[in-house]
């Protein structure tokens, strides 16, 4: 399935940078060694591709999945083949000692990316879920910085979101949250990031949902209100590898807007995700009519949808890349636009954060309005709203 088309796209939009550079992006990655953090997920899968076709001397890639893991070597395998560099895969939890005594018995990379994440709008529905969305996006990337400078890494990579500017929900939060923490820590490190776009069928995600949706035989459902815009995996990958091997201390890169890259509708992605394997959308009322339908409609090359305006807690009408309190630099790229920061630090509020979240585990009690207020104070403007209704409250 071209996945290019279903968002709207006839082409790539970073071939012309990723041209220009990549004689030296080669050079610079066969020359290094690599430590991939959540290099089983989509995105970290993508750019796990990307180094590893480029030969390097060192590749590890960690994650918590072991099936994930064992389909990104299957991937590798039948795509490239094989590297003269050390490439191993570790099924390993990255808050784990495991992983500690996994740094202790090497650890030496010269770039290190972090690319696991808690990234549903959906885990923010109870405060314990929504406390292992701290732990992970926040607290093991402080803990995976420090190891890499302990080690003597000369460059960490994490990815952040475009939900972190303006953010509305915990998630978006939880990532600006850690991109204060990396700020910090740059003062120690070279640090880049990037916030992008959805990964058009990333694991979880809604389009990755119409696949299974297809496979079991059921009604696709998508919002008709909510825009977004869409990456492929593999730009994914180019874009954190080039913001990897090529960010300044403190740079976030982000995708540059264009006639190439534009907000689109799940629905409209549904419609023609349809059309692609020969069916029509049938527009249904309600859930059980949806459901009812699918004993007779697939038969006639017809396939019920239920797209409804959104109504959930967290999210978003619109995404934005940055806000407009950062400064910019446009020029370097064609394709690729950088957030350039000077340096705030904020270190009362990140111990505050720190204190309150490490109070709340040793007493294991906590509730969410706790936990969003405790994000209020971190972020004065943040635009969280309760609407009382969650994503798994619907079809």
């Amino acid at each position: 399935m071209n996945i290019l088309k279903l968002i709207g796209r006839d082409k790539e939009i970073f071939v012309n940078d990723i041209s220009t550079k990549e004689q030296e992006l080669s050079k610079i990655v066969s020359g290094s060694t690599f430590l991939v953090i959540g290099g089983a997920g989509s995105i970290g899968q993508a750019v796990t591709k990307e180094i590893f076709k480029r030969n390097p001397l060192k590749l590890h890639v960690v994650d918590i999945s072991e099936n994930n893991m064992v389909e990104l070597v299957r991937d590798l395998r039948s795509s490239f083949g094989y590297i003269d560099g050390d490439f191993q895969t570790f099924a390993l939890d990255i808050g784990s000692i495991e992983y500690d005594a996994f740094i202790e018995s090497d650890g030496k990379y010269d770039y290190v990316l972090n690319l696991s994440a808690l990234k549903h709008v959906r885990s923010e529905k109870d405060p314990f879920t929504l406390m292992r969305m701290i732990d992970v996006n926040v607290f093991n990337t402080e803990k995976t910085v420090k190891q890499a400078i302990e080690k003597g890494s000369k460059k960490y990579f994490c990815v952040s979101t475009d939900k972190a500017a303006n953010p509305v929900n915990m998630m978006g939060a939880s990532k600006r949250i850690m991109e204060m923490y990396l700020m910090n820590l740059s003062q120690k490190i070279t640090i880049s990031t990037a916030r992008f776009a959805n990964v058009a069928f990333s694991d979880g995600s809604l389009l990755h949902g119409f696949n299974q949706r297809i496979q079991k035989r059921q009604p696709i459902v998508a919002p008709n209100d909510i825009k977004r815009y869409f990456v492929t995996p593999k730009e994914s990958g180019e874009l954190c590898l080039m913001s990897c091997i090529f960010g300044e201390n403190r740079d976030v890169f982000f995708p540059k807007l264009n006639q190439d890259l534009h907000l689109i509708t799940f629905a409209d992605i549904a419609v023609k995700y349809l059309a692609e394997l020969g069916y029509q959308p049938y527009l249904c009322a309600s859930e059980e009519e949806a459901r009812q339908m699918m004993e007779t409609l697939p038969k006639q090359k017809k396939w019920p949808c239920l797209f409804t305006s959104s109504d959930t807690t967290g999210e978003k009408d619109f995404e934005e890349f940055f806000t407009d309190k950062e400064l910019l630099d446009m020029n370097r790229f064609e394709n690729f636009g950088i957030i350039k920061n000077e340096g705030d630090f904020l270190t009362d509020k990140i111990d505050l954060f720190t204190n309150t979240i490490s109070e709340f585990k040793k007493s294991k009690r906590w509730n969410k309005e706790q936990l969003v207020d405790l994000f209020f104070k971190m972020i004065p403007d943040f635009g969280h709203k309760e609407t009382g209704k969650y994503l798994d409250s619907k079809m």
